[in-house]
């Protein structure tokens, strides 16, 4: 039992992994006041430009860069639209995920003529597991071996990665200079306006980090889970990140514990299929894949409280003249 426990924590971190990477990137992005229905669009631009890299040139972290670029372009015609011309900011971000689902298909079978994925990712394609010292030989030691050698190590360097852009996201929004303007001009942008500061180079700020982080999450899905692109891989992964959000109620560390759950849930279903529970017997595998989307839909049912987004959140700014 200890050892199932054991692998399905494990599972656990790698699934929650590219939700909590998405979830961090709406963080900052509707911290700033633009909300972000997009995320799910740059993680799929991303999951393609990496693993089509990463294919091309054997090489994972090319492939990373690659990602973060497709991640990062989607995020500013998403801010080029909403800041610049003060669009509707839910139409925008729905088009970007419009976008990016039809045009990674098309390219993926233009480029590749397999059905819209990337071929295999040869060998330095992908990114190998991290493994730590003495993981090998305390792995048989009762409870600490298997924690050390199975939890913590043998992750990818973008697990460890996302999981310490939590705290550091708590130190920019609540310790630095420019996470407290980020924070104001996503609750009074007229005020921070009015202190000389502007309001569209700091949204536009947000954006670009709303698209690294992305472009972390979808690489990760090409280049470290899997080995290569797939049609649609992000499997509404993106507005899973929203929920877990505004579960969240904007805020990092409550953000990891809501894709963490998340993930548990993801993972939990994979482990317990085929299992006969007293009494009910042996539950379809169906029902397990659905319980994070169940999960979704009740948490913005608003079974979570009150959840109160930034107050100039969806409202672009127009400067006021004199």
């Amino acid at each position: 039992m200890f050892e199932t426990i054991i692998l399905i924590l494990d599972s656990t971190i790698r699934v929650s992994t590219p939700l909590l990477l998405a979830c961090l990137a709406g963080l900052y992005s509707e911290r700033s006041g633009v909300v972000d229905i997009g995320l799910e669009g740059k993680m799929l631009g991303a999951a393609f430009g990496a693993g089509a890299v990463a294919y091309l040139t054997a090489s994972a972290w090319l492939g990373l860069l690659a990602g973060i670029g497709v991640s990062v372009a989607l995020g500013l015609l998403h801010g080029f639209a909403s800041i610049t011309n003060r669009g509707n900011q839910i139409v925008s971000g729905v088009a970007i995920n419009f976008l990016a689902a039809g045009l990674t298909a098309l390219l993926g079978q233009t480029w590749f003529r397999e059905g819209g994925r990337t071929p295999a990712l040869p060998e330095g394609g992908r990114f190998s597991e991290i493994v730590w010292p003495l993981a090998a030989e305390i792995r048989d030691i009762p409870v600490l071996g298997p924690i050390y050698s199975e939890l913590l190590s043998g992750h990818k360097i973008l697990v460890y990665a996302a999981f310490l852009a939590v705290p550091l996201t708590w130190w920019v929004l609540f310790r630095s200079r420019f996470g407290l303007r980020l924070r104001a001009v996503g609750e009074n942008p007229a005020a921070v306006d009015t202190a000389g500061i502007s309001v569209t180079w700091l949204r536009y700020r947000a954006v670009i980090l709303c698209g690294v982080l992305c472009g972390f999450a979808g690489s990760y899905l090409s280049v470290a889970a899997g080995s290569g692109f797939g049609v649609n891989m992000t499997a509404g992964q993106g507005f899973m990140a929203l929920a877990a959000l505004i579960f969240a109620k904007w805020k990092p560390f409550n953000a990891m514990f809501a894709c963490l759950l998340f993930g548990f849930l993801d993972a939990a279903g994979t482990r317990l299929q085929g299992v006969s529970f007293p009494v009910i017997g042996e539950v379809p595998l169906q029902v397990f894949q659905a319980l994070p989307y169940v999960l979704t839909v009740v948490l913005l049912a608003g079974f979570i409280g009150k959840a109160i987004p930034p107050k100039a959140s969806g409202i672009p700014y127009l400067k006021e003249r004199s």
